[in-house]
């Protein structure tokens, strides 16, 4: 049976008759995992670590954060997840403790351990024959990175399942969290239906994409100058037509409004932004705005000393903006990045609900097309209608391209295995 994560704010101190026993096995070492990227890259690592803990029968750390990204969000574990709900809703699969026992962490402390980044993609066997054996030498391993270390498919159907456990019932957010998300979803209720339109528009997305249309010429040398800052950012020189034509840059404001209105979408539904800053401000926003009034955010919803403890917390605002696009009517995201990708499998697990997944190459193509007058409008309305009518989250098999995982479709965005279809 299928259990909505944010169904009750004061489910979080569950009664123990409904705790899970715990599974007893021989614990082979003590597995600490150190997140990186934002919080939906995050969140799926957590899930795939959780899975790679439970079939090695080792015993599973609190996982670590990132605090060191663009981001640069202070907030642990225990500010953006229910910890103790996580620890007990598991325990029958996997053991977690939140630090490691005292003689151990000793042996940390002076450097006794061992640290690596593990293969990207990689299958369970890996896990098996390379990170086992070194966890029963050191008893202590450290996985220094973790953004898709295990891959999408080619897994035993007990690991896909439990990655979908660990995301859809043992990850909830604290209860401060889920309640200002109840509070927010409820505000836009009130009013009708809604949309959330993840525009992913932000200056550290387009500095790191080289995406640049529609902005100056002072923009392309702020945004150029950003990605030269970030050594981490491998590329740098980037040519932003190719990449728009590719279909490899988000949408931008401009043209998000366009497709929106193509798709025939009501021009007075409510359209909640999920996203930080938009670059270029309310002059970027100004035709998304005259063509959809009812643009709100969280900031325009809530009072400011309600989203004060969440300032400066990039990760515990992207949390908000998730629990929000998970209830809406309608999701949109503009670009295909982790937040995106997640919410739209969260999205088919609660019954394949609505999610627009935008074709942005055929998009370019048709919307240059129109700009340039070679297409009418409704012409170009049609077409997109078209190009859309299997893209709205229904069931449907992943796409597996075994020798290029990184273009094939991430587990998390259509994890079939876990959904009734």
């Amino acid at each position: 049976m299928q259990t909505n994560i944010h169904s009750s704010s004061s489910s979080f101190l569950e009664p123990k008759v409904f705790l899970p026993p715990k599974r007893a096995y021989k614990n082979n070492g003590y597995l600490m995992v150190s997140c990186n990227g934002g919080l939906n890259q995050m969140r799926g690592a957590i899930c795939d670590m959780v899975a790679v803990a439970r079939y090695l029968n080792v015993t599973l750390i609190v996982p670590e954060l990132d605090k060191s990204s663009f981001w640069a969000d202070p907030s642990d574990f225990e500010d953006i997840f229910d910890v103790d709900h996580f620890i007990r809703s598991l325990r029958d699969e996997v053991r977690i403790l939140k630090e490691l026992p005292p003689r151990l962490k000793r042996r940390v402390e002076l450097g006794n351990f061992h640290s690596l980044a593990p293969i990207s993609w990689s299958d369970i066997s890996y896990y098996h024959n390379q990170i086992l054996p070194l966890i029963q030498r050191y008893k202590v391993v450290h996985l220094n990175r973790t953004d898709a270390r295990l891959a999408n498919n080619g897994l035993p159907l007990e690991i896909q399942k439990l990655r979908c456990r660990v995301n859809y019932s043992g990850l909830k957010f604290t209860s401060q969290i889920e309640e200002l998300g109840e509070k927010v979803v409820k505000i836009l209720r009130k009013n009708g239906p809604f949309l959330v339109l993840h525009l992913r528009y932000e200056m550290d997305m387009l500095a790191f994409s080289g995406c640049t249309q529609g902005c100056n010429s002072e923009e392309v040398e702020e945004l150029t100058r950003m990605r030269y800052a970030y050594t981490w950012w491998k590329e740098k020189e980037i040519n932003s037509d190719f990449k728009r034509k590719e279909g490899l840059c988000p949408l931008t404001p401009e043209e998000t409004a366009l497709i929106l209105r193509a798709l025939k979408i009501d021009r007075n539904i409510q359209i909640y932004i999920a996203a930080g800053e938009i670059y270029g401000g309310e002059r970027r926003m100004a035709s998304l705005a005259a063509e959809f009034p009812n643009l709100v955010r969280k900031e325009t919803l809530l009072d400011p000393l309600e989203l004060g403890f969440f300032q400066n917390h990039s990760s515990q605002m992207a949390a908000l903006d998730y629990l929000v696009s998970l209830e809406s009517d309608i999701f949109v995201p503009t670009y295909d990045g982790n937040m995106a990708r997640v919410v739209e499998g969260h999205r088919r697990y609660l019954g394949f609900k609505k999610t627009i997944r935008l074709d942005r190459k055929v998009l370019i193509d048709l919307i240059d097309r129109y700009s340039e007058g070679s297409l009418n409008w409704e012409e170009f309305s049609n077409t997109v209608q078209e190009v859309h009518a299997d893209r709205m989250g229904r069931p449907t098999r992943r796409v597996i391209i075994s020798d290029r995982p990184k273009e094939e479709e991430y587990f998390y965005a259509n994890p079939y295995e876990c959904l009734d279809s």
